[in-house]
């Protein structure tokens, strides 16, 4: 059963970081695209970073570029989402989702499993 377990979310000022993980178990990252997505309140749910392990494509929202960074530790079956420069508009739940096979996938429709959300609050 593919499970994902989302943590590192927190309270943080503005121009701070968090590193976020994303733990899955009962598949293998190597055969997976990873994805991070968030949810501001009373918006919609958003793609924000994902990659893909079978040919190493990532995607980044354009509101995140430069200032988040993807990563994966294939021996520990996780991947991290380093946020940096964090703004008040990051606030968000952020969730983590897997999908069998590869390429950029940035919409949350394209994936089949879910981790539950970790609060990400961005003080100003």
């Amino acid at each position: 059963e593919v499970q994902l377990q989302a943590s590192g979310g927190g309270l943080v000022q503005a121009g701070g970081s968090l590193r976020l993980s994303c733990a899955g178990s009962g598949f293998t990252l190597d055969d997976y695209v990873i994805g991070w997505f968030r949810q501001a309140p009373g918006k919609e749910r958003e793609g924000v970073s994902c990659i893909s392990h079978g040919d190493g494509k990532t995607y980044y929202a354009d509101s995140v570029k430069g200032r988040f960074t993807i990563s994966s530790d294939n021996a520990k079956n996780t991947v991290y989402l380093q946020m940096n420069s964090l703004k008040p508009e990051d606030t968000a739940v952020d969730y983590c989702a897997a999908d069998l096979g590869f390429g950029a996938r940035p919409f949350a429709y394209e994936y089949d499993y879910w981790g539950q959300g970790t609060l990400v609050t961005v003080s100003s």
